[in-house]
C-alpha cells in the first residue's frame, strides 16, 4: 500500500486533469485500455503516476522528460533497459526493477543477466554491446564515476549522444525509484516484489 492516497480522475483539479491526460494518451499508455492502461482497478493511476499528481507542473515536466527518454533517444532500447534494471536494483524500487526486468528481457536481455542484476552480482552477457552498457551503468552507480576507458568503450558504441541520453536516463530512473521508495509504491496486486522487506 502507498504511503500517497489514490487519486481517481473525479478528485482531480484541472492542472492534475491535463496531467493525467497526457499521460494516459501520451506513447507509454496502450490505446486499447482504458485510461491507456495506466490504472488500476480502483482506477487511479499505477507506479510512480500517482505522485507525479500531487505537484501537476512539475508532474508533467518530469513525465515529458521520461517520453522522451523512453522513447525519443538514439539508444537501442536493450541498452536503455539494462541501465534501467541497473538503477532500479540499486535502489531497490520495486515497482521500478518489476516493470522494467520485464521490458529488458522483451528487448532482448537474457533473464540470467536481468536476474544477476536484480541481485547485486555481474552478469555474464554474451552480446559485447550488452556488457558495456551494463559495465557503465554499474560504475557510474558504484563509484559516481566511470573511467575514462569505461566512458570511450561506451561513446565508441553510442556516440556522445549515446552517452549524454544514457547518463540522462539513468538520472532521471533515480529520481523514479526514490519516489516509488519515499512512497512505498510496491509491485501489482498478486506480484512478487523483487525486494521483499
Amino acid at each position: 500500500m502507498s504511503r500517497l492516497p489514490k487519486l481517481t480522475h473525479d478528485e482531480l483539479d484541472d492542472d492534475q486533469r491535463a496531467l493525467w491526460e497526457h499521460l494516459t494518451t501520451g506513447p507509454r499508455a496502450n490505446p486499447d485500455r482504458p485510461h491507456g492502461g495506466l490504472t488500476d482497478d480502483d482506477g487511479a493511476l499505477t507506479g510512480p503516476f500517482n505522485a507525479l499528481l500531487y505537484s501537476p507542473k512539475i508532474g508533467d515536466l518530469a513525465q515529458e522528460l521520461g517520453g522522451a527518454l523512453r522513447f525519443g533517444t538514439s539508444l537501442p532500447r536493450d541498452l536503455q533497459e539494462i541501465a534501467i534494471c541497473v538503477v532500479g536494483a540499486h535502489w531497490r524500487a520495486n515497482f521500478e526493477f518489476w516493470a522494467h526486468a520485464r521490458m529488458a528481457v522483451q528487448n532482448g536481455v537474457p533473464q540470467a543477466a536481468v536476474d544477476a542484476i536484480q541481485r547485486g552480482r555481474r552478469p555474464d552477457f554474451d552480446d559485447p554491446r550488452q556488457e558495456t552498457a551494463y559495465a557503465f551503468a554499474d560504475e557510474l552507480i558504484q563509484h559516481r564515476r566511470v573511467r575514462q576507458s569505461t566512458y570511450d568503450a561506451l561513446k565508441d558504441l553510442v556516440g556522445e549522444r549515446g552517452v549524454f541520453e544514457l547518463t540522462s536516463t539513468m538520472g532521471y530512473y533515480s529520481m523514479v525509484s526514490m519516489s516509488l521508495d519515499v512512497f512505498e509504491v510496491g509491485t501489482p496486486p498478486g506480484v512478487e516484489p523483487p525486494y521483499p522487506d
